[in-house]
């Protein structure tokens, strides 16, 4: 099986990784990739958010699955464009994609398919916020009701920050969403999703804020560990019966299936799971972590749900231990990231790259969050030691990472 991949961050690299391990894969390729990925794949340049593009590169390689990586393709129909001429993709339609793609949306499915999650309201007039922020609070939650990256949501106590936030973002012309404060730890859940059909894969946290402590602004995420020490396993079915299966079968009665990797992001409170978002893609950095620990083919599964086959896949096997995913960003990230600098130690096992290139035979980097380093173990605690043990080899100026990823589950400082 020949698999074309789209994408160029470290969920791409992951996802190659993982699938060059998959005996069914007889070719990788990747577009457009970055300076870590042509270890593993064929690379070709793309415009990921055309559909005419992919479709003619799918041709040109000769692909037999095409998994699609970022949100933004997906969101504008590449999936559909491909289907239209007879390739087997990885990812949802555009109408789909909108779980993602409009959280006006989304609401608007989980309220028709009974999914706890939080009240919300759309702003679209600057006229409209401060009586719609008077509605909400002592927690205010902020976000922008289009794609963002992760980094559109402010989160915070103080009204003139959400009012700020709100304000900025309708004087770009988007719409604002608020939201109540919905309590308790956050997971990710990834479900590999074929209309009706659900297989979840292992449950994970990620770290949103830039510094230790979760302290600073959003980010597009700092890292992630998988399993959940603190989570009973009886609570990974219990999302899928109660919250992925209804929204699935919601989206298949709505006439937009769901084909695909469907990201649930969910806070556990005191009621029980109630949804913070739904993704509509592997997300990053979890993605990195969940899939270091994947025994089964990989490919074979995303082939299955591309193909409308995955009731007959055969139940995941996933390895023992744990995994942790740092993120090392570049300087001033979140903000406007500082690039082109060289960085050593990038090609060592378990270094994934994200915002890098190649620059007179050089790997520089060339984004925000520059590499995801993985590590593994028989525990947490031998996981987050093998990360930061591989990210303290890695050299790039100005660079910052966090140093907590995991540390409240380790130290039994999260629970239910």
């Amino acid at each position: 099986m020949r698999v074309l991949v789209i994408g160029s961050g470290a969920r791409e690299h992951a996802l190659l990784l993982a699938l060059s391990k998959d005996p069914n894969v007889s070719k990788l390729l990747v577009a457009p990739g970055n300076a870590g990925t042509g270890k593993l794949a064929e690379q070709h340049s793309v415009d990921v958010a055309s559909g005419a593009a992919v479709t003619d590169l799918a041709r040109k390689v000769e692909a037999d699955l095409v998994v699609i990586g970022p949100e933004v393709p997906l969101v504008l129909g590449v999936a559909d464009a491909l289907r239209e001429v007879g390739f087997a993709t990885f990812g949802p339609s555009a109408a789909a994609a909108r779980i993602e793609g409009s959280k006006a949306f989304a609401k608007d499915v989980m309220a028709a398919a009974g999914v706890r999650t939080a009240h919300s309201e759309i702003v679209d007039s600057p006229a409209n916020l401060d009586a719609a922020l008077d509605r909400f609070g002592p927690n205010w939650v902020v976000k922008d009701d289009g794609l963002a990256a992760g980094k559109g949501v402010v989160v915070t106590t103080d009204r003139l920050v959400a009012r700020d936030h709100a304000a900025e973002l309708l004087e770009t012309g988007h719409p604002v969403l608020l939201e109540s404060f919905l309590d308790g730890p956050e997971v990710s859940l990834f479900c590999l999703v074929d209309g009706e059909t659900v297989v979840p894969l292992l449950p994970a946290q990620d770290h949103k804020r830039v510094g230790d402590g979760d302290t600073g602004p959003n980010t597009g995420g700092m890292g992630a560990y998988t399993p959940l020490p603190w989570l009973p396993a009886d609570v990974v079915q219990q999302i899928v019966t109660d919250v992925v299966e209804p929204v699935a079968a919601e989206m298949v009665k709505r006439g937009c299936p769901f084909s695909g990797l469907l990201y649930a992001g969910l806070a556990i409170g005191s009621q029980g799971p109630a949804v913070v978002e739904f993704n509509c893609r592997f997300g990053d950095p979890e993605t990195q972590a969940v899939l270091e620990l994947l025994e089964s083919p990989l490919g074979e599964a995303l082939n299955a749900t591309a193909t409308g086959t995955l009731g007959s896949l055969a139940p995941l096997q996933w390895k023992d231990g744990a995994a942790v995913t740092v993120v090392l960003a570049a300087e001033n990230y979140p903000g406007r990231p500082r690039t082109g600098d060289t960085i050593t130690g990038a090609d060592a096992a378990g270094v994934l790259h994200a915002g890098t290139a190649v620059e007179d035979g050089a790997v520089v980097s060339a984004g925000g969050r520059v590499l995801s380093v993985v590590g593994s173990g028989e525990d947490l605690a031998a996981a987050r030691a093998d990360a930061y043990a591989k990210i303290e080899s890695i050299t790039l100026p100005g660079s910052h990472f966090r140093t907590d990823i995991g540390l409240a589950a380790l130290e039994g400082r999260i629970s239910l």
